[in-house]
């Protein structure tokens, strides 16, 4: 059967994530080093993971509310108060999703009309624009540059702005340069959004893993919480990722219209990973603090390690990437990372899977123990040597 021809142009006009694409490579190596996959390498903490047999020793194996838990939405406006000096309700203003991934999903269907811009920093994760496209809303990209720390300047944010903009993703702690905004590099953009009418879908689920200071929401700056969803979740901080657990915060306004689709789609999160989440927020913050000074500690490793192998490499100060430069072999960044898994059998992703200002960079995760770390690091010496 042909299925092509049934097949919506808006999905055939999607290219298949440069992530995956590429690791299609990978399953069939064999002997490879992956530094490639940004999922914790921690099993999820005990009393997280006890909560959830718990909840199903009682039989709690129903449907929750579409929002969410009532209890877990205390509980998370209760760490947005303690951890970020955000107020929400936990009533009208938080609702819990499958994961941030459908928290972006939904921020964009219930904003956009056809035809909206969308500004999209890059390079940065892959699903952002697909998301708008499959909204029928029109990704517009605002490239960041390395000189700048790959942040969101004033100027950039301006030259992109059109009379059909109508909402900018902001993805801080960044996958996958690791750069962070800074308060004072937010506050400087708050009066372009605030000018110009702007919806912000901020994407925060790595704002836990910020090592030098603490993370700053942009809603938490004058003017900017009645024009921010906030979008969170548990798989990077609390190592949940296969629970798909995420939530968003934002106005009464917002939270309805995307709870209208959350009611339609996919009805609600599954409640052993709520409830376990609960147990999550109120006892494991020490687990929290240990997983973000382990990544510390990697990330101070291998950032040293690629600069005395010879690359250049921006010093990342949030999430659990590095992304070196490797414009000065040559070569472009699918192929480094394709020669460097068949030659040296160890997997990076190309910097151009996230937008085409990745190009001459790579995204290597350090969300793997010190000694394979180190292991990758000694291949991609041998590598080097050869190519440098």
């Amino acid at each position: 059967m042909n299925t092509d021809k049934y097949i919506s142009n808006v999905v055939k006009s999607i290219p298949p994530s440069g992530i995956r694409k590429f690791f299609d490579l990978v399953t069939n190596s064999k002997d490879i080093i992956s530094l490639g996959v940004g999922e914790p390498d921690f099993v999820t903490p005990w009393e997280i993971r006890k909560e959830g047999i718990d909840a199903l020793d009682r039989g709690s194996t129903t449907y929750t509310s579409n929002l969410g838990l009532p209890e877990l939405r205390i509980a998370i406006s209760y760490f947005l108060k303690t951890h970020y000096n955000l107020a929400y309700d936990p009533e009208k203003e938080i609702m819990v999703t499958i994961g941030a991934s459908e928290a972006i999903d939904l921020a964009l269907r219930a904003l956009l009309n056809d035809g909206d811009e969308v500004l999209v920093p890059e390079p940065s994760y892959v699903s952002y624009a697909p998301c708008v496209t499959l909204t029928r809303g029109i990704p517009v990209f605002v490239p960041t540059d390395e000189k700048n720390n790959f942040i969101l300047t004033p100027d950039d944010l301006k030259s992109k702005i059109t009379s059909k903009t109508k909402a900018l993703i902001l993805p801080y702690p960044n996958n996958p340069t690791g750069a962070i905004m800074k308060k004072e590099e937010l506050e400087e953009i708050v009066n372009i959004i605030i000018e110009h009418d702007l919806i912000v879908i901020s994407d925060e689920i790595y704002s836990e893993l910020t090592y030098e200071g603490r993370h700053v929401s942009i809603a938490s700056l004058p003017g900017m919480k009645e024009r921010t969803i906030l979008i969170n979740g548990f798989s990077k901080a609390f190592a949940m990722t296969g629970w798909r657990l995420g939530y968003i915060a934002a106005e009464h306004g917002f939270i309805e219209a995307m709870n209208k689709i959350h009611q339609y789609t996919t009805i609600c999160a599954p409640i052993t990973a709520q409830y376990a989440a609960i147990k999550g927020i109120y006892q494991c913050e020490e687990d929290i603090v240990k997983m973000r000074e382990t990544y510390d500690k990697r990330r101070k490793f291998i950032v040293n390690g690629f600069r005395e192998i010879g690359f250049d490499c921006f010093e990342p100060k949030g999430a659990f990437y590095i992304f070196p430069s490797i414009k000065k072999t040559g070569m472009t960044s699918q192929e480094f990372c394709e020669k460097l898994l068949k030659e040296e059998k160890v997997a990076v992703v190309p910097g151009d899977a996230f937008g085409p200002s990745g190009e001459g960079f790579i995204r290597v995760s350090y969300a793997y123990s010190i000694d394979k770390i180190a292991r990758a690091l000694e291949r991609i010496k041998h590598f080097a040597e050869r190519i440098l």
